[in-house]
């Protein structure tokens, strides 16, 4: 038991800077967010102070470019991170890279301005940020989206609504796609509002299954004025940024169901060493060794895909979606699993709010929802597969 309790967490080939960012990622979870984790999650807090904590590490500008004060990270690098974080705390950790892809929108795509007002602050903690794209009526169908930005003189007007933002009603700025032209994904536009702006009304926070650590609310926009340099990139461009983003965030949202994996697996090690049944520890019955070995070897598994889409979004290979998509579905899936067997071996005290596994099950369960559903991820693929004679290697 003792050699598979010292067994590597992450891949052997991380460079020196990634491991130094990795050990940092779980110093940082391990005394900022594993002792507060429970609790913010049970009174549905957000826990703004640690995430400043975050940012004072760079973790709220993880990839954003280093002229207004990001890391410049790769996103491998970034992966590392949010897994690190996640292992103590999937629903804060995923927050933070939501931010740091609305945040990487903002500083890559805004113009002097925009990136004068908001990059640098985004990228500090000192502003938080939402990314809104879904809505009632267009979830996975992203491209029927109807909230409209018409043009008036030197403004646009946004009127519609979003839902399922995650932060809205805690954040500062929202990069928002609307419509600002034809039907279809060519006509969406983005853009970055203040959050505060006339005409923006917030819902109830909802109240949910798990990713308690963070609001999800729904909003409504009714005649918002925000001036025409707010837009990011061109206008018809919109949908094209946010599918680069969701590229990233598919990466990020995998890499934190691997975190919750790791520490629903470091949980269940723990466990089998320490509970007893039948006069020996859980560790020495043969059916839970081979459970424990499985559990490692998807997560394994799990990661060094990650990784490898990870490497294909840095290198801008033209199949890194496909990639990034395998990598989401995979690990996603992979991850609730591995919870879920985590709370199995811990019998009826993993159903309990004593011990982690429930948390981290509840937590993880979203993810194979957002950034796209598993199942769109699947026909991400399969359009690859049937439409090109490449293959995926």
């Amino acid at each position: 038991m003792n050699a598979l309790m010292q067994m590597p967490t992450t891949t052997a080939d991380l460079n020196e800077q990634q491991q130094a960012f990795r050990d940092a990622a779980r110093d940082f979870a391990d005394k900022e967010l594993a002792p507060h984790a429970a609790l913010w999650d049970v009174q549905a807090y957000f826990p703004r102070e640690a995430i400043a904590k975050a940012a004072e590490l760079g973790f709220c500008g993880l990839y954003s470019d280093e002229e207004v004060g990001g890391l410049g990270m790769q996103r491998l690098d970034a992966a590392v991170v949010f897994e690190e974080l996640a292992t103590a705390d999937p629903s804060t950790a995923a927050f933070i890279s939501i931010h740091n892809m609305a945040t990487w929108l903002v500083a890559h795509y805004g113009n002097r301005e925009v990136r004068a007002q908001w990059a640098t602050a985004l990228a500090s903690g000192a502003k938080l940020a939402s990314y809104c794209l879904t809505e009632p009526g267009s979830g996975s169908d992203a491209a029927s989206l109807k909230t409209r930005a018409l043009r008036d003189g030197d403004e646009y007007v946004l009127d519609g609504s979003k839902a399922f933002i995650s932060g809205a009603g805690a954040t500062d700025v929202l990069v928002v796609m609307a419509r600002t032209g034809e039907e279809g994904a060519r006509g969406i536009s983005a853009f970055v509002v203040p959050a505060d702006a006339a005409g923006i009304s917030y819902g109830r926070k909802e109240e949910k299954m798990g990713w308690n650590s963070q609001p999800t609310r729904s909003l409504s926009f009714q005649g918002v004025r925000i001036p025409a340099g707010n837009l990011l990139g061109k206008e018809g461009e919109g949908f094209k940024l946010a599918m680069k983003a969701l590229d990233g965030g598919r990466i990020n949202i995998a890499a934190c169901s691997l975190g919750a994996a790791q520490g629903a697996l470091n949980a269940a090690r723990r466990y089998m060493g320490e509970r007893r049944q039948f006069g020996k520890k859980l560790a020495e019955f043969q059916a839970l060794q081979f459970k424990l070995a499985d559990m490692a070897t998807q997560l394994v598994a799990a990661r060094q895909m990650v990784h490898a889409a990870a490497r294909k979004l840095d290198a801008g290979s033209r199949d890194a979606t496909v990639w990034c998509a395998m990598a989401k579905r995979f690990a996603t899936d992979a991850g609730f699993a591995i919870c879920d067997e985590a709370l199995q071996i811990h019998g009826g005290y993993g159903y309990i709010r004593e011990y982690p596994v429930e948390r981290l099950l509840r937590d993880c369960r979203v993810h194979r929802i957002l950034e796209g559903t598993n199942e769109i991820m699947r026909v991400i693929v399969a359009r690859h597969l049937l439409s090109s004679d490449e293959e995926l290697r």
